[in-house]
């Protein structure tokens, strides 16, 4: 550790440890993305159907509910290198499953909502443990930059992931699951060979008090509950994702490959915000500068909800990526700083199963919505919705509208 220097954030890179963790990260988000805008596009292809590519979200979303608390227990027992790995190329397997059906001529709906469940339910272990591994490569002072670097690892491969995704797909199905189901199994291989220099965790005994003390811990803390359940009700609302298939195809008439940009767009903007804060990290007034991100996501939603123009609808997204972004380091640096080593498992698997429950869950939501309403409507109603929440939020936790600085959350805020 001693070759990190702190304020440096490009140091974070230099660590060996940190960099196998942040291009494990790249790859399992690259193969991530690639797949989902082939499932997206394949699925809109078979069915022609707005509810099903909801579905989709839905069935993602299940195994997360099930299985996050067991997750978050496992993370704090045992490995979590290891856990990462092996949920990795467990994705992996299934992605090349697809692959397989497709090429074979065999594949089904019910095939690829298999497929998305089993992808579910390792990414509902992989999360937490990844989360959780990050405060155990890096010195105390540098969570807020490791995380705004760990977001520009999502947030690059969330750019290259969808176009490539999309490119591939003009070749047909096999070719972006192969490319799939190639970065999974790389990305476990990588995170199984992170080197840290910490105690494991003491494996405490199976209880349902251990099971829920994740729950228990959020709940005592009102400023991170607050940053938690916004993302939660904020995204649940304003996520456009699942209906991206029906605006490329049907309301902005392009092919794959507008599907690509239109899912890389708000990754673009993403990426250009945790850059930004990866070399000046969120100082002062967090709390306000969260709720005013959430908001102008909102907006940036109904924006692209009513767009009919592909620069314009690329414009907002990628708005929307860059105000998502400042609330995602604020949250995860709020939570990860206040929790104890041994319990980061578990309140990270909480975290994970708000965020999956944000968005995918809001996958299904924008297809039910859209199937009720209309696509647009169900757009810009998110996009209203969001900032609602926003406003509602900040007059239930004042103890985060008015946090100042990060790590000094109070208690009984």
């Amino acid at each position: 550790m001693s070759t990190l220097v702190a304020g440096n954030a490009r140091s974070l890179l230099r660590h060996t440890p940190f960099f196998l963790f942040w291009f494990a990260r790249v790859l399992s988000t690259l193969a991530f993305q690639i797949q989902a805008v082939a499932v997206g596009w394949q699925m809109y292809a078979l069915t022609g159907s707005a509810f099903k590519l909801g579905l989709v979200g839905l069935v993602a979303f299940l195994p997360m509910l099930i299985f996050s608390l067991v997750a978050g227990h496992v993370a704090d027992r045992y490995d979590r290198r290891r856990i990462a790995s092996t949920c990795q190329i467990s994705e992996g397997l299934a992605v090349a499953t697809l692959a397989l059906s497709s090429l074979g001529g065999w594949v089904t709906p019910a095939i690829i909502f298999g497929c998305v469940a089993v992808i579910g339910g390792a990414r509902a272990f992989d999360s937490p443990a990844m989360q959780a591994l990050v405060p155990g490569l890096i010195p105390e002072s540098l969570p807020p930059r490791a995380f705004a670097w760990a977001a520009s690892a999502s947030q690059t491969a969330s750019i290259v992931g969808p176009a490539l995704g999309g490119l591939l797909y003009a070749a047909g199905p096999v070719a972006p699951y192969s490319a799939a189901a190639a970065c999974f199994i790389l990305a476990g291989v990588l995170s199984g060979l992170i080197q840290i220099q910490r105690t494991p965790p003491a494996r405490q005994p199976v209880s349902l008090r251990s099971l829920f003390s994740g729950v228990a811990f959020i709940r005592s803390r009102p400023p991170i509950l607050g940053s938690i359940s916004l993302d939660l009700f904020a995204v649940l609302l304003g996520g456009a994702t699942a209906l991206l298939p029906v605006y490329a195809r049907d309301i902005l008439l392009t092919g794959p490959w507008g599907l690509g940009l239109l899912r890389a767009a708000p990754a673009a903007g993403a990426l250009t915000t945790s850059v930004f804060l990866a070399h000046h990290p969120p100082r002062r007034r967090v709390g306000r500068v969260m709720f005013g991100a959430v908001m102008a996501f909102g907006l940036a939603t109904i924006v692209f909800g009513l767009s009919r123009s592909l620069p314009l609808s690329l414009g907002a997204l990628f708005a929307l990526g860059a105000a998502d972004v400042f609330s995602v380091v604020i949250r995860l640096s709020l939570v990860q700083i206040d929790t104890p080593d041994a319990m980061r498992g578990r309140v990270s698997a909480v975290n994970s199963l708000f965020i999956g429950t944000s968005n995918q869950l809001g996958e299904f939501e924008s297809g039910v919505t859209a199937a009720l309403f209309g696509t647009v409507p169900a757009v810009v109603l998110g996009g209203v919705g969001t900032i609602v929440v926003a406003a509602l939020w900040m007059r239930l936790f004042p103890g985060l509208r008015d946090l100042d600085t990060l790590g000094n959350s109070d208690k009984t805020a």
